[in-house]
């Protein structure tokens, strides 16, 4: 097993990161640091700094901070010759990505931008079955309750946190991982509310007769849908890609999200043992032109 260790102990890395990383056969939770919270039994730090200095030991970095402090955490792991594992989104701007992309070639490290979604179970599937099919329209509906996901975590909705386009850009990366063609954003609408600096919903248009729906504001049962009309007929996935629907009929996948994150360590515990990277910002530069492109309405206060 290899070491790691876990910076950030907020509400995702105790939801997802730190039962996925006990349950790895690749990985042992060696130390963490965050202002936050500790792991019973882990060794713990105040920061990145301290945790790069005392624990040589450790090679591989799990960073699960917000995107805006993020990029000199993850520009400290590097330098200090260390790999480095993003949460998504990897960074609040595409050139700091790029830089630590530059960065952990320079080092001879490995740097995994991850897409959680992209492990969904019904993703691969998905793809396969729309390598070889012509794809008329599609429509993604991305909608769930931001005092549930993200419960009194203001940084969503300041300069950076991304506000709906957190949980969005996941829907983006699904889209630019099974599309048997690259599409670009056309067109934007951002409902942005009139206390806060990031939207809490968002309407987008692609290339290809793609629309997508995000919005934070959904109550009772939460809804993660795309929906495809090809030349094969009608194809969906539905809970957040976990089910793959040909004709109305649910014809792989799962109806829990529970295998996303073993299998980003996984694939983290390759790239590492194979010297490799893996960086896509698609989602990234999707979100990026609809906040270029977009219009900006102003909405109804939000608070927690």
């Amino acid at each position: 097993m290899m070491k790691i260790a876990l910076v950030g102990i907020g509400q995702i890395a105790r939801a997802q990161h730190i039962p996925a990383i006990v349950a790895s056969p690749d990985w042992e939770l060696a130390a963490t640091a965050s202002h936050q919270g500790e792991v019973p039994g882990v060794e713990s730090f105040a920061d990145v700094g301290a945790l790069l200095a005392a624990r040589p030991d450790i090679d591989t970095i799990s960073l699960t901070v917000p995107p805006v402090p993020r990029f000199e955490v993850a520009a400290a792991v590097l330098g200090a010759g260390r790999n480095l594992m993003l949460e998504k989104t990897p960074g609040a701007t595409l050139a700091e990505v790029q830089i630590l992309q530059d960065m952990a070639r320079a080092q001879g490290v490995s740097i995994f931008a991850t897409w959680h979604s992209r492990m969904a179970h019904a993703v691969a599937p998905a793809k396969a079955w729309l390598a070889d099919k012509s794809v008329f329209t599609g429509r993604i509906i991305w909608r769930e309750d931001v005092r549930r996901w993200h419960p009194g975590q203001e940084w969503i909705f300041a300069p950076g946190g991304m506000g709906v386009f957190d949980p969005g850009i996941n829907a983006l990366s699904i889209l630019t991982e099974i599309l048997p063609y690259p599409t670009h954003v056309l067109g934007a609408e951002l409902d942005i509310p009139e206390n806060r600096q990031a939207p809490i919903a968002a309407r987008l248009d692609l290339a290809g007769g793609i629309s997508a729906d995000f919005d934070f504001r959904q109550l009772g049962p939460q809804t993660w849908d795309m929906e495809f009309v090809t030349d094969a007929g009608p194809m969906a996935l539905r809970m957040g890609g976990n089910l793959l629907e040909v004709d109305g009929q649910i014809i792989a996948g799962r109806d829990d999200i529970s295998g996303e994150y073993p299998a980003l360590y996984a694939r983290m515990a390759e790239l590492v043992r194979a010297g490799a990277s893996e960086v896509d910002l698609s989602p990234m530069v999707l979100t990026a032109d609809a906040f270029t492109l977009c219009r900006r309405n102003t909405v109804a206060p939000f608070t927690f």
